[in-house]
């Protein structure tokens, strides 16, 4: 059997922020989202959050999350008061008990693997994962014999000039014998400055207490302010990039782009400068995206251009070319062999098959049959100042620019719209619609100064 116990109780003071730590953003998910999804990869029989501060909005973020066990710390009095709060829950569980920290979103799914591995392997009481710090200076050195026994623990400031050389430290990730833990919990104190009970008093209780590097020491690191936030995004960052480069994708300036590790890419795709990707956002082959767009929740088939534009929680089919300075939101679907182009909004649009918005329209609450080609300066008014209502425009249809077509209103197939129309009923199939003021031309009007001839100045 096999529990995972995610300390997440802390307030996060450092953070100058009223969201508890654990929920700070990073790359589209939470600390503490990364640190379940990586725990996840040793499907543990029970997987338990302890909560603390303002542990109601903890609980309800991680709602969705199936088969969480909620915990409280109630007060917060240190990881080793946290863990003595699983005595009760734990009761006669018998196995392995992986504790994290629910700000160690760097943790590798295979580093915690491994960390299992070799505990079950030694039959240790317990297993520390650590880390080799190429600059450990304030961290407490981890001390080891040959067989990585931890044979002591010393804090920076208590170490000698030649120990201080010692890299190796903790990185607050263990692996315990519970049923051997659970004895040694109750004889921890606080006698100390903080009147906290510390975690790692433990090994002086437990037998054999052995010490597994991590390979990547960054992946040891946890976050207390924004600036480690900021470095734990670029580490992801360059991980992501990497990734799909070696998968066959191509990135123009990589250190300029951005993508959620939520992210899919085909081989194939390229993406240009200054482009960021959020979410479930879903890039086919042979696609070039940007520069400069910004894509989120969103997916683009094959052999696409998106150029210069913004894309959100819309579909794209293959073949289509948007933008530059194109906008396509509110949940649009757009058909293959389209073409989106300058200055173009869509909301919530439907658009056929090799349909045309080429220039400088808003098309919002809209359905476009196949083959439709939109002039320039047109727009839908869907909104009456209490409520949006439908545009509908059959197949083959031609609207003419600066044209306004006011919504409710349905347009057929194969309908020639004349241009600066501004359409307010229904237009049958095959017709042709001019909705304009008949044109007034008065000659001779001015003198060749400018002025009206009968103008009495």
């Amino acid at each position: 059997m096999l529990a995972v116990a995610i300390l997440a109780a802390g307030k996060g003071t450092r953070m100058k922020t009223d969201l508890p730590k654990v929920l700070q953003q990073l790359c589209g998910r939470s600390l503490v989202e990364r640190v379940l999804e990586a725990a996840s990869s040793v499907s543990p029989d029970r997987q338990l959050v302890i909560v603390g501060h303002k542990k109601e909005a903890v609980e309800s973020a991680l709602a969705p999350i199936p088969n969480l066990e909620f915990v409280p710390q109630i007060p917060q009095l240190g990881t080793g008061h946290a863990i003595q709060q699983l005595l009760e829950p734990l009761q006669g569980f018998t196995g392995n008990l992986v504790v994290l920290t629910g700000d160690t979103p760097l943790l590798r799914a295979e580093t915690i693997q491994n960390l299992v591995n070799v505990h079950q392997q030694r039959h240790a009481s317990a297993t520390v994962l650590t880390a080799q710090l190429p600059d450990p200076t304030g961290y407490g050195r981890v001390f080891c014999n040959q067989d990585f026994v931890i044979e002591r623990i010393i804090e920076h400031k208590d170490c000698t000039e030649s120990q201080r050389l010692n890299q190796r430290v903790s990185s607050g990730v263990y692996c315990f014998n519970w049923q051997e833990l659970a004895i040694a919990l109750p004889k921890l104190t606080n006698n100390n400055a903080q009147k906290e009970y510390y975690l790692t008093e433990v090994f002086d209780y437990l037998q054999t207490v052995i010490a597994v590097d991590a390979n990547d020491y960054e992946e040891s690191f946890g976050i207390n302010d924004r600036l480690q936030l900021a470095h734990a995004h670029q580490v992801i960052q360059t991980r992501t990039r990497e990734k799909w480069m070696r998968a066959g994708v191509t990135m123009i300036l990589p250190e300029t782009i951005t993508i959620d590790d939520t992210v899919e890419l085909a081989a194939d795709v390229i993406i240009e400068p200054q482009t960021h990707l959020r979410g479930k956002t879903k890039i086919l082959g042979g696609t070039t995206i940007g520069p400069n767009s910004f894509i989120t929740d969103s997916t683009v088939g094959s052999n696409c251009q998106v150029a210069y534009s913004v894309v959100e929680d819309s579909e794209i089919g293959a073949d289509c070319k948007i933008g530059p300075f194109a906008r396509i939101r509110g949940a649009s679907v757009v058909g293959d062999r389209c073409r989106i182009g300058n200055f173009v909004e869509l909301k919530k649009a439907n658009v056929g098959s090799q349909t045309n918005a080429a220039h400088l329209s808003y098309l919002g609450d809209v359905t476009l049959g196949t083959h439709v080609n939109v002039g320039a300066g047109t727009i839908t008014a869907n909104y009456d100042g209490f409520q949006k209502y439908q545009t509908i425009v059959g197949d083959r249809t031609k609207i003419g620019s600066n044209s306004v077509l006011v919504a409710p209103i349905r347009i057929g197939d194969n309908v020639n719209i004349g241009a600066g129309s501004v359409v307010t009923r229904d237009v049958g199939s095959d017709s042709l619609v001019i909705a304009r003021a008949t044109q007034v031309v008065k000659p001779d009007y001015y003198d060749p100064q400018g002025r009206k001839k009968n103008d009495p100045q």
